[in-house]
C-alpha cells in the first residue's frame, strides 16, 4: 500500500501549496484507516519540506516518482520516502530515504543500535542506516518485480536536524553506513547527488507502481532455513523491534552471572518474529560459547526443527539445542548461561506425563539459567494448564533475584503482514473491541465455504505449490482412528466428508510431511508453526447467538484434555471458570487462524455462526 505517489514536480506543488501533510493524512484516514497523531503529522511538515529541498534541482528529473509512506508487503512497516527513476543505461533504480529528526545521538555497544532522545527521555532504537538497509533487503528477498526485474534499491538515511554526524558515522556502524549511507542537516548538496547518482532520467515505467502490484514469492520457513541459520548463514533480517529485542537479549546474554541474573519478557501477537528472534539467539549465544537451549512446551515446533537439522548434524548435538520445558525440575541453580523459552503463555506448574513433578516451570526455568527470555503472546493460552503470564514471571523473577526487562514486537509477518486482518479476527471472536470490525479480502486471502468438501479441494491445490497448506479444527470430534486406524474422526454425512486426524502416524510433523495434507491438525500440533495458507473447520463449540459470540464447552470431544475438569470447575467457581473457558476456545481458534501466512479458509459447521462472519467481510472482487 502506498499513501502517496506522483512526480517530483506534482510533490514539489504539494509542499509548495502547504497542504502535503493534509493530502498524506486524508490518505491514510481512507486507504487504510489509521489515525495518525500530532507528532508523526507534525514530522511530514518538517521532514518532507527538507526533502523537497533536496529534489529541487534540474540535476533530478521532473517525472522522476516520489512516493511517500510506503507499507512494506507482509510487514506493518512503512518506509518514509522512495524517489524512483533510470540511470544513464536505463537500469531502474529506487532510493528508499529513512527520515529522521533526530537532534542527539549517542552510541551503544550494541550492533545497529543507538540512543537518541524522544519524548520520553532517551530511548535505544535502531541506527537508521540499519534501517533503510533492512527494508531494502526485506523488498529485494520477496518482491518478485524487484527480483526479477533487476529494480535496484538503493538505501539511505537523511537526519535533516542533526549536525554532529560522529556517532551516526562512527566505525562501529560502518557494516551498515556502507551500505546505506547516513546524511545529516548540513549535507543537503551531498545527498542530492546520492540521489542523481541512480536518477538521471525519470521514471518510464512506473516502478514503485509495479513493485507496489509485484507478485509476492514465499517467504523463507523459519524450519526450512534453521540448518542454514546453524551453519551461521543470514536467513532473516531482522528489523524495528526485532532487532532491538535481540542485541539486548544478546547483551544480557552475555553479562549475566550467578550474582546478576536478568530476565526478558518479550510479548508478541501471531507473526511478529517471536520464534525468529528465539531461533537466531539460539544460533549466536551458542556461537559465543554460552550454554543455551531453546525451550518450549509444545514439542510441534522442537520436533519439526530437530527434523530438518537430521542428517546435517550429529543427534547428540540436536538435543542440545531443544528441550521441553518440564525438563529443569532437577536441574542444578544457573546451571546454563541462558534459556530462550518460546510460546512461553503454554508453560505449566507441574511437569511429567502426569503432571506430578517439579513445583512450578517458571520458577525452575529461571532457577535454572543467568538469563532467561520469554516469548509470550496470552491470547494464545489454550488450555486450563498453561500458566505463562507476565505477572508469574516477574513474580519468580523477584524470587530468584533476577532483573526484569519488558520489550514488545508489534510489526507483523504473518497473515499477510496484516495487522488488519489480527485486528479484525480479535474484533470478530469478540476478544477485544478493534476498529477492524469488516476485513477487506484485497488485504488478506479469507475465504468462506459451504461446504467442508469445497474447503479441502481448495487446501489441496494450495498445497500443490509448495506443501505449504493444511488442513486444522477445533478439537470437536473424538479420536476414533487411534484405536481403530480404519476409521474416521471428523464425520459429516450430510456433505459425505470425512477425515481423520493427523494425531499418529505424522504427529508432530504433520507440518512438514507431504502426505500429511490429508489428514487433519488440531491446536496441539500446529501452535509455534506456520503455513502458507491454513484451512480451519470451525466445530460447534463457538456459535453466534442473539448478537453474541458465544462458546459450548460440551461440545468439545472428551479426549481433548485442554478444559478437562471444567464441570467440577464450574461448581467451585462458575464465573471464573466460564470466563476461562471461554477464552480458551476463543483463543484456540484465533490460534488456528492465524496460521496461514497468505491466507485462512474456514468452514463452519454453525450456519448462524458462519451467515454471522459473512457480514463482517468484504470480499474481494474476482
Amino acid at each position: 500500500m502506498i499513501v502517496y505517489k506522483k512526480t517530483k514536480d506534482q510533490f514539489l506543488t504539494d509542499v509548495a501549496d502547504s497542504n502535503i501533510e493534509d493530502i498524506i493524512l486524508a490518505s491514510l484516514k481512507t486507504s487504510l484507516n489509521r489515525k495518525v497523531g500530532e507528532s508523526e503529522y507534525k514530522s511530514w511538515q518538517s521532514s518532507l519540506q527538507y526533502m523537497a529541498n533536496i529534489l529541487s534541482s534540474n540535476s533530478i528529473p521532473a517525472d522522476t516518482g516520489v512516493a511517500i509512506e510506503y507499507n512494506i508487503p507482509r510487514t506493518s512497516n512503512r518506509i518514509d520516502f522512495l524517489v524512483s527513476g533510470q540511470d544513464e543505461t536505463g537500469l531502474e533504480h529506487v532510493v528508499i530515504v529513512e527520515l529522521k529528526q533526530w537532534t542527539e545521538i549517542y552510541k551503544t555497544d550494541k550492533d545497529a543500535l543507538v540512543l537518541t532522545r524522544f519524548k520520553h527521555g532517551l530511548i535505544e532504537t535502531l541506527h537508521p542506516s540499519y534501517q533503510a538497509w533492512s527494508y531494502s533487503t526485506l523488498l529485494s528477498g520477496f518482491n518478485e518485480t524487484v527480483y526479477n526485474e533487476n529494480v535496484q534499491l538503493k538505501p539511505c538515511a537523511y537526519l535533516h536536524n542533526c549536525t554532529d554526524d560522529s556517532v551516526v558515522r562512527d566505525d562501529f556502524y560502518a557494516t551498515y553506513t556502507t551500505q546505506s549511507p547516513v546524511f545529516c542537516k548540513d549535507e543537503k548538496l551531498k545527498l542530492r547527488e546520492f540521489i542523481s547518482r541512480f536518477i538521471r532520467y525519470g521514471d518510464k515505467r512506473d516502478v514503485i507502481l509495479r513493485i507496489e502490484n509485484g507478485k509476492i514469492r514465499p517467504s523463507k520457513s523459519l524450519a526450512d532455513s534453521l540448518v542454514a541459520m546453524i551453519k551461521g548463514n543470514q536467513e532473516f533480517v531482522m528489523i524495528d523491534a526485532q532487532k532491538v529485542v535481540y542485541e539486548n537479549a544478546l547483551a544480557l546474554a552475555m553479562k549475566s552471572t550467578v550474582h546478576e541474573k536478568h530476565v526478558m519478557i518479550v510479548h508478541g501477537g501471531p507473526g511478529t518474529g517471536k520464534s525468529v528472534v528465539a531461533i537466531n539467539l539460539l544460533v549466536q549465544i551458542t556461537r559465543k560459547e554460552l550454554l543455551t537451549q531453546y525451550v518450549t512446551k509444545n514439542s510441534a515446533p522442537r520436533t519439526v526443527y530437530e527434523s530438518k537439522l537430521t542428517g546435517t548434524i550429529k543427534k547428540s548435538e540436536i538435543s542440545n539445542f531443544f528441550t521441553g520445558s518440564g525438563s529443569f525440575t532437577n536441574t542444578p541453580s544457573n546451571y546454563y548461561d541462558a534459556l530462550i523459552v518460546d510460546e512461553a503463555h503454554r508453560l505449566n506448574e507441574k511437569s511429567g506425563m502426569f503432571q506430578n513433578l517439579g513445583e512450578n516451570q517458571v520458577k525452575e526455568i529461571i532457577n535454572a539459567a543467568k538469563f532467561a527470555i520469554f516469548f509470550l503472546d496470552e491470547d494464545q493460552k489454550v488450555t486450563f494448564s498453561d500458566i505463562g503470564k507476565e505477572e508469574e514471571i516477574i513474580k519468580w523473577a523477584n524470587y530468584h533475584n533476577s532483573k526484569v526487562h519488558k520489550y514488545e514486537l508489534a510489526s507483523q509477518f504473518r497473515c499477510g503482514g496484516s495487522d488488519g486482518y489480527l485486528a479484525w479476527l480479535d474484533d470478530v471472536l469478540e476478544i477485544r473491541e478493534t476498529a477492524n470490525n469488516i476485513l477487506n479480502t484485497e488485504e488478506y486471502d479469507f475465504r468462506i465455504f459451504d461446504d467442508p468438501n469445497a474447503l479441502r479441494d481448495a487446501i489441496f491445490e494450495k498445497n500443490l505449490a509448495d506443501n505449504k497448506a493444511r488442513l486444522v479444527a477445533g478439537y470437536c470430534w473424538d479420536w476414533a482412528s487411534k484405536k481403530n486406524p480404519s476409521a474416521m474422526d471428523i464425520v459429516m454425512p450430510e456433505h459425505n466428508f470425512s477425515m481423520r486426524w493427523n494425531l499418529g502416524s505424522d504427529g508432530m510433523l504433520w507440518l512438514i510431511k507431504p502426505e500429511s495434507v490429508k489428514e487433519i491438525g488440531c491446536i496441539h500440533t500446529c501452535q509455534g508453526l506456520e503455513v502458507d495458507y491454513i484451512g480451519v473447520i470451525i466445530g460447534k463449540d463457538l456459535i453466534y447467538r442473539d448478537g453474541n459470540i458465544l462458546v459450548d464447552p460440551s461440545k468439545r470431544s472428551t479426549m481433548d484434555k485442554s478444559i478437562a475438569g471444567y464441570k467440577r470447575r464450574m461448581k467451585e467457581t462458575p464465573e471464573e471458570t466460564k470466563a476461562l473457558v471461554k477464552a480458551i476456545i476463543k483463543n484456540t481458534y484465533r490460534t488456528l487462524m492465524s496460521r496461514g501466512m497468505k491466507g485462512c479458509y474456514v468452514y463452519f459447521v454453525d450456519k448462524e455462526t458462519e451467515a454471522y462472519f459473512k457480514t463482517k467481510i468484504e470480499v474481494k472482487s474476482i
